[in-house]
């Protein structure tokens, strides 16, 4: 553990039981799997949700920023006190500020004006300074996100920049924790892993890991990838447009993708339509008594389709990556949703 986190909680009694000697960031992870038993029922498949949202900072982004600051601390590239910057839609730069809250780094987030409320009001919270960009700018401008990122970054001494989309240390974070959790949660037994892919970290650390564990502990069994992505996104093929799920897709050229996404780990896409997304999200609080946001509606549909269409018996894991807390204002808002043309439906897929 590097310096500055190991110090944080170094004032705690030693001695104490299991449990009660955990920091904060001791608690990243080990999030749990939950079976959806309204929405599954009639299946001839079980559907199981890893809950992020369990997180200390409320998302998957957690695991990402930690892994990212440790890999850094321990390079030398972050030094203590040192500035940290990042462009994100919110998550990892909740999850960054809540880190840098901790251990002693100021945080820069350089995120859409597209953001929500609660979001923004969550970084404002950790301490975090906010700078809003166009979020819709084509990564050829510069007033883009990653590109006022690397200015910031350059203009303050010392800063360091984790760059999410094409750093290692965020699929390892998924390779290295979220994996092994799914399947020692599942005892071994999943076979169809569905995430959506914002920087792709997420989706190629779980999908390397439990694929090469089904190919060392299952001989001839197979375990499925399915990348879950909105309309408007081109990681499925489809024409780049307006994307109205936070945090997943891309509408860059493919030459500019991220360095964490693994495209050969994902065996195939299915594009979600943002009627049937957010009438999943409408549908886990109604009938499973989950509030959680519209990243994990999109998985949760494509989990869906999934398990109709999969053998009897198939286990399927769905990652949910946040909470709805942070979409009141959007997923939960009439207006908002009217204003964007979403429908809901009880069941958008029948």
């Amino acid at each position: 553990m590097s310096t500055a986190i190991r110090k944080h909680g170094a004032h705690l009694a030693a001695g104490l039981p299991d449990g009660l000697d955990a920091s904060v960031l001791d608690k990243v992870g080990n999030t749990p799997l939950v079976k959806l038993e309204a929405l599954g029922r009639g299946l001839g498949s079980t559907i199981h949700i890893k809950l992020e949202s369990e997180n200390p900072g409320g998302s998957i982004k957690d695991r990402t920023a930690l892994s990212m600051v440790r890999a850094a601390e321990r390079s030398g590239e972050l030094q203590p006190g040192a500035t940290i910057v990042e462009s994100t839609s919110g998550n990892t730069g909740i999850g960054l500020a809540l880190i840098g809250r901790l251990t002693g780094h100021p945080v820069v987030v350089v995120t859409g004006d597209t953001i929500s409320q609660e979001k923004l009001a969550a970084l404002h919270s950790y301490g975090a300074r906010v700078v809003l960009t166009d979020w819709s700018a084509p990564s050829e401008s510069p007033e883009n996100a990653r590109a006022v990122a690397a200015r910031i970054t350059a203009g303050t001494p010392g800063a360091w920049r984790p760059m999410q989309f094409d750093n290692p240390a965020n699929p390892a974070a998924h390779y290295e924790t979220t994996g092994p959790e799914i399947w020692e949660q599942t005892h071994g037994l999943v076979t169809h892993f569905v995430a959506g892919i914002g920087t792709g970290g997420t989706i190629s650390g779980n999908g390397r890991f439990l694929k090469e564990k089904v190919a060392a502990l299952r001989p001839g069994g197979h375990l499925e990838v399915v990348g879950a992505d909105p309309y408007g996104s081109a990681y499925s093929g489809g024409h780049p447009g307006e994307i109205l799920v936070d945090g997943v897709g891309n509408s860059w050229p493919q030459a500019e993708w991220p360095k964490a996404f693994d495209r050969s780990i994902v065996d195939r896409f299915l594009r979600i339509p943002n009627d049937e997304v957010y009438s999943t999200v409408h549908r886990l609080l109604d009938e499973e008594g989950l509030a959680l946001g519209p990243s994990s509606g999109l998985a949760v549909a494509a989990a869906l389709r999934v398990a109709r269409a999969a053998p009897h018996g198939s286990v399927v894991v769905a990652i949910a990556p946040d909470a709805g807390t942070n979409y009141l204002s959007k997923a939960f808002n009439p207006v908002w949703l009217a204003e964007n043309g979403i429908h809901l439906a009880r069941d958008a897929t029948e």
